[in-house]
């Protein structure tokens, strides 16, 4: 089964690194993000990605053709006509097809793109910029027993700020930290979507999350998959460094697999 992997956006709200590559190229631990993303798709044997690319879409093309420059100690003997040799060398087992989906494509549109290398078969979808620690197969388990279009992994995060209940004098009578019960769930991605879903997208102009996702929602053909788990997004420097501090620990819930 494919797994699709949005990787195409500006990434403004990490400007200040994104300005130079996409931000799914980020790096977590001295690897992209999108890495500690396919590595958690490979741990439960899913390894053929397409990766839907924009905004730099060379830089990622670029890393995955050196992938072993980074991964492996070289070599360089220039007494031998620059004799290049590899050792130790690092190979992943997957299939990877980078397909730029244009500039300013909207993520309905980047997945519409793409529709050629799906064609008729059940895949997957998350997007470049998030980490987790759902069980893939149990998710993809749950989305074979509703016989639904799509299915999405839905979290419930902690909210950070306090709670005030105010009276009508405006005077504070009490006051709480908010916890998970306090916010609705949100949209993680780790998606499972049928073949179907491509009929709900009209073109480059398509945001997923708003007409397509509402039209699957009114037609009940959209089902979430709950997740108590860990999740973590990479939209801000705060995040970034929370999750570099996170992988340095030696404790990154996300990291399922083995070294």
């Amino acid at each position: 089964m494919k797994v699709v992997l949005l990787a195409g956006g500006f990434g403004t709200r990490i400007s200040e690194e994104s300005q130079y590559k996409p931000k799914p190229m980020l790096e977590i631990g001295e690897m992209p993000i999108l890495w500690h993303i396919m590595k958690s798709y490979s741990h439960y044997g899913f390894n053929e990605f397409i990766v839907c690319a924009g905004y730099k879409q060379h830089y990622i093309k670029e890393w995955f053709a050196d992938y072993f420059l980074h991964t492996s100690d070289i070599t360089f003997d220039f007494t031998q006509e620059n004799k290049m040799i590899v050792h130790n060398r690092t190979c992943e087992p997957w299939k990877v097809t980078v397909v730029d989906t244009g500039l300013n494509t909207m993520t309905g549109g980047r997945i519409k793109r793409i529709e050629p290398y799906i064609k008729n078969e059940t895949f997957m979808m998350t997007y470049g910029d998030g980490v987790c620690d759902v069980n893939i197969l149990d998710l993809l388990k749950f989305h074979k027993t509703h016989h639904k279009i799509a299915t999405l992994t839905a979290v419930q995060l902690e909210q950070s700020k306090g709670i005030l209940n105010i009276g009508s004098d405006n005077a504070v009578q009490s006051f709480r930290e908010k916890s998970a019960r306090d916010s609705a769930p949100i949209n993680a991605g780790f998606m499972v979507l049928e073949p179907e879903i491509f009929k709900y997208i009209d073109g480059d102009d398509c945001i997923f999350e708003r007409k397509p996702l509402e039209e699957l929602a009114k037609e009940k053909q959209l089902m979430s998959y709950m997740h108590k788990g860990f999740w973590q997004c990479m939209d801000t420097k705060r995040e970034k460094d929370e999750l570099e501090k996170l992988w340095k620990s030696g404790n990154a819930p996300w990291k399922v697999w083995e070294d």
